[in-house]
């Protein structure tokens, strides 16, 4: 083979070698940079035990929080509101918060290297009938600062363990004693009547009399 030609052959193999490598360096760089501001950011729900897995738990306890993945870095915060949904009580407001979530860059997204935030809750249920086998039914409203159009964000989930025990009223009623102790009461009556007469009878009182002394005769017999 001509030297000329194996010149050429090794100078295609070098510039191969270099866009492979050049290619493979772009294409991390592409991945390691972040989104470009928009509409980013997503959330969770999580129960418990908690984490920072990315993965939504539509049925949770009466304590929660809420994870904020891949949202924009900056002076940014989130407006979160929690709201009661049918089937479970008419529509009401049951808790508001705000949440920083700008404290780094988008390039996690919703992985567990773009958390953001993980906030813990626990609603107030007051006043709201329970479904016997769910719970109460919840829906939660996000907006968040830095996002261009669109930057609302919502879950809907089911919450248990929040109902509150019946009251049992205990009623204890009280009877008044009375103890009667038995009553005595001794009468003695003495009369005493006397009648004396003076009115010139006499009035004799005998005594039986008693002898007790023998008879005895003292004449001497007669001699004939």
């Amino acid at each position: 083979m001509p030297v000329s030609a194996i010149r050429r052959s090794k100078l295609l193999l070098i510039a191969v070698a270099i866009a492979l490598v050049g290619g493979a360096s772009l294409a991390n760089l592409a991945t390691a940079a972040p989104n470009p501001p928009g509409n980013n950011g997503t959330i969770k729900i999580d129960g418990v035990p908690f984490d920072d897995a990315p993965n939504n738990e539509p049925h949770v306890g009466c304590t929660f929080q809420v994870d904020f993945y891949g949202y924009d870095q900056g002076d940014l915060f989130a407006d979160v509101l929690f709201e009661a949904h049918p089937p479970t009580g008419p529509v009401q407001t049951l808790l508001t918060d705000t949440v920083f979530i700008g404290e780094d860059d988008n390039a996690g997204g919703g992985s567990e290297a773009g958390l953001d935030a993980s906030e813990t809750y626990t609603l107030d249920f007051d006043g709201i009938e329970p479904h016997p086998n769910q719970g109460f039914h919840v829906k939660l409203t996000v907006h968040a600062d830095g996002s261009q159009g669109a930057d609302t964000k919502y879950k809907v989930f089911w919450v248990t363990g929040c109902e509150v025990p019946p009251t049992t009223t205990t009623t204890t009623t009280t009877v008044p004693t009375t103890t009667t102790l038995p009553t005595t009461t001794t009468s003695s009556t003495t009369t005493s009547s006397s009648t004396t007469s003076t009115s010139g009878s006499t009035t004799s009182t005998s005594e039986p009399t008693t002898s007790s002394e023998p008879t005895t005769s003292s004449n001497p017999p007669t001699s004939s």
